[in-house]
């Protein structure tokens, strides 16, 4: 049922906002500044209000956040749409700046601005910039999530953020916007699209552990039986396609071998075979009228191409990213690296159910946890408030991003409606991604947990965020 609310006379100044969905934005707030309290205060330190202590300057960023939130509630909520692409363009110019000699390095990422004893990270409000745009983009009447070339502009959108990031050597950051991915899939996107888009990072994660000869053995027996399940009747010629491909390769192994000794190995024959074969499926699809076998040829054919191109990826990644991902795969021990997750780990279990109480813990109060009130403020949590206190904010965080959808799946306009799916997937790839390295799940990225961990960039960007949804939901032309 669709229930229209349009404006009167009788105007009320934050009619139509969700001030639950304010109160929790508060709530989440306010644990945020205990944890970085609770994280960075020590006992006998004098002027507990100076501002050189990191919880008072977490503490006006806060107020700074709530300024911000308020006038973000007073602005005419049509500017937003309005002015869309010329807040992306100032917001992506501010991050360009950072190439400029007001670019700052900091944990070896120039990704910040520095003026005198202010710093800010830019990114996070590109953010803003980047969400207003492509919710912009893809609210026009004539956009479908179907057409290849509506989909192309927003694609090359988020890679001005994603390549700006890898520049900074910020990688994790920019991966961020890969989040967009459940927006897509929200808005309709069809799943043959996204789940290849899971399966290429899967491929790229396990080209790491196996060699591409595995790598390629292991895609023909697995997009084989995806044709036999396509044309069941077909499995006959399914076993004779890949007795085919490796009776072939060996014969080429061996003619070459004759030829030219050692020079080709036997990757090398199996691929130029299977590269080969793919024009005869193509041509069966076409006589057998079989559709999706053209999918499945060109999903095949990209992951082919993507196995000897994965290595040469990799190694365009910074040396600590490298060695982050080589960490957290077994395939290397860095003992600094491997020392924080298994001191945030020890800080977690340290907390058991109810927690070793506030401004308690061994791990947290003598800093035995590196970034405990940044990157890794989860152990914090875990540590000083338990189980019990982890449960809470997790409660929260699912509140939170679940009232987010909500929000756009109530909007009748476009624009409102990919915007909070937008904000709900940024926040979900956050607390998924910082929750998961602080106990060892994914690889460290340093990304901080939305509104919780230690930054004003962070905080005001999450602010923005939150408040021009909560603006766009107060709509008076909603369901």
């Amino acid at each position: 049922m669709i229930d229209i609310r349009r404006n009167n006379s009788d105007v009320q100044l934050f009619q139509g906002v969700d001030m639950s969905m304010v109160l929790l934005y508060f709530v989440l707030t306010i644990i945020g500044f205990v944890a970085v309290f609770s994280a960075t205060y020590f006992e006998g330190s004098d002027e507990f209000f100076s501002f050189d202590h990191k919880y008072i300057k977490h503490l006006v960023w806060l107020g700074i956040s709530y300024v911000a939130a308020l006038v973000i509630l007073l602005l005419d909520r049509s500017l937003w749409h309005k002015f869309a692409y010329i807040i992306c363009a100032i917001t992506v110019f501010i991050v360009l700046l950072t190439f400029t000699p007001l670019g700052k390095t900091v944990n070896g990422a120039k990704a910040w601005l520095g003026v005198g004893g202010f710093t800010l990270q830019p990114m996070e409000l590109a953010k803003v910039g980047i969400s207003l745009a492509v919710a912009r983009i893809m609210s026009n009447y004539h956009f479908s999530v179907q057409r290849f070339g509506d989909m192309l502009i927003v694609g090359l959108l988020l890679c001005v953020p994603l390549g700006i990031a890898v520049l900074q050597n910020d990688t994790g950051s920019g991966l961020v916007f890969c989040s967009f991915l459940f927006m897509f899939y929200r808005e309709g996107l069809d799943h043959w699209i996204c789940v290849p888009a899971i399966f290429f990072a899967a491929l790229f994660i396990l080209s790491f552990l196996f060699t591409p000869a595995v790598l390629l053995v292991a895609l023909i027996f697995i997009f084989t039986f995806s044709a036999g399940m396509i044309m069941r009747d077909k499995w006959k010629m399914c076993v004779k396609y890949v007795a085919s491909l490796f009776l072939l390769s060996t014969l080429l192994f061996l003619l070459l071998c004759f030829i030219t000794p050692g020079r080709f190995g036997f990757y090398e024959c199996l691929l130029y075979v299977t590269i080969a074969s793919m024009v005869c499926v193509v041509i069966y699809a076409y006589r057998a009228n079989i559709r999706k076998l053209y999918f499945l040829v060109l999903i095949f054919s990209v992951s082919v191409i993507c196995l000897p191109t994965s290595d040469m990826v990799f190694h365009h990644l910074p040396f600590h990213q490298q060695n982050r991902i080589r960490t957290f795969l077994g395939l290397h021990h860095d003992r600094d690296l491997m020392y924080n997750v298994a001191q945030s780990k020890i800080a977690i279990g340290a907390g058991g159910f109810s927690g070793q109480g506030f401004l308690e813990g061994v791990m947290i109060r003598y800093s035995r946890v590196p970034e405990k009130h940044t990157d890794f403020i989860f152990c914090t949590i875990g540590e000083q408030f338990g189980f019990l206190g982890v449960l809470v904010l997790f409660a929260l965080m699912i509140m939170l991003i679940f009232k987010l959808m909500r929000m756009g799946d109530r909007q009748l306009e476009g624009f409102g409606r990919v915007y909070c799916y937008c904000v709900a997937s940024i926040i979900f790839f956050h607390c998924l991604i910082n929750i998961g390295m602080t106990m060892g799940v994914v690889p460290v990225m340093g990304i901080p947990l939305p509104l919780i961990s230690y930054g004003g960039s962070s905080l005001l960007g999450f602010s923005i965020l939150i408040f021009v949804a909560i603006a766009l939901d107060a709509s008076p032309i909603k369901r």
